[in-house]
């Protein structure tokens, strides 16, 4: 049965078709206590980290290990309360069987299958689009200005900790050992390096640490990260270098530091 609607827009509201941004956990296992413990490595010195960001959780990293015990079973509403702790709003899950998924809708979360995550850099390009006839481009408002750099001139003692959300980090003077720096742009550090940098903070693999001397006891782009426990290359090590993500043979990226 075909239903007509009235051609005239009410007057309380419309509805149109919206993109939201979210980030995306690909959930690897379904021990949410051993999960806890990374979350807390990872993100439990950043507070602020996130802020109320809506988040797609992606199951397909399970399906690899289905024929392992317990692998089927989640306990949504406990996963859901531990991102909430970490300022996340899981909102769409995505990549699971049948019984995962119905258990996430019963916990309140929507379906979205067709949710496409960032792929791995060095991807094949897209297909060139058809020719179309030449068109005037519609008037759009100017964006707005990026953010500029958060400059810091003071040193930075143990303890202490700067964060540039949505932008670039520089230092002016020595991060000292037991301090982080974290930008979700590149980090610049004019002094020596000793504490912790993280760049790319929020997934930018193109983000960089450069460091007048390069000392530090971790460093990490985009999640992918160097402990003290792995010494320095030699070649770096308290001289001027930077540190960049390259794809690695096996298709993780990894660091590379070079002397500068």
């Amino acid at each position: 049965m075909t239903v007509a609607l009235p051609a005239t827009t009410p007057a309380t509201f419309e509805i149109k078709s919206a993109n939201l941004p979210l980030v995306a956990l690909l959930l690897k296992s379904t021990d949410l206590t051993a999960l806890a413990r990374d979350m807390a490595t990872r993100f439990g010195d950043i507070p602020d980290f996130f802020d109320q960001d809506a988040m797609v959780i992606d199951l397909a990293p399970l399906q690899a290990n289905a024929g392992a015990a317990g692998d089927n079973d989640i306990d949504f509403r406990a996963l859901i309360q531990l991102l909430n702790g970490y300022r996340l709003v899981p909102v769409a899950v995505k990549g699971g069987n049948d019984e995962q998924m119905a258990a996430a809708q019963a916990a309140g979360l929507l379906p979205a299958p067709d949710a496409q995550l960032a792929g791995p850099r060095g991807g094949q390009p897209p297909s060139p689009a058809p020719a179309q006839e030449a068109r005037p481009a519609p008037a759009q408002e100017p964006a707005a200005a990026p953010l500029g750099a958060l400059v810091i001139d003071k040193p930075l003692r143990s303890g202490q900790q700067v964060y540039a959300r949505g932008r670039d980090l520089v230092v002016l003077a020595m991060v000292n050992a037991g301090a982080e720096v974290i930008a979700d742009g590149h980090i610049h550090v004019y002094a020596p390096l000793r504490g912790k940098a993280m760049a790319g903070a929020r997934g930018n693999a193109e983000a960089r640490i450069f460091a007048l001397a390069l000392e530090a006891e971790l460093i990490s782009i985009a999640g992918v990260y160097r402990t003290s426990e792995n010494p320095l290359p030699v070649s770096v090590l308290g001289k001027p270098a930077q540190v960049r993500l390259v794809p690695g043979e096996d298709g993780h990226d990894k660091l590379v530091m070079t002397a500068i």
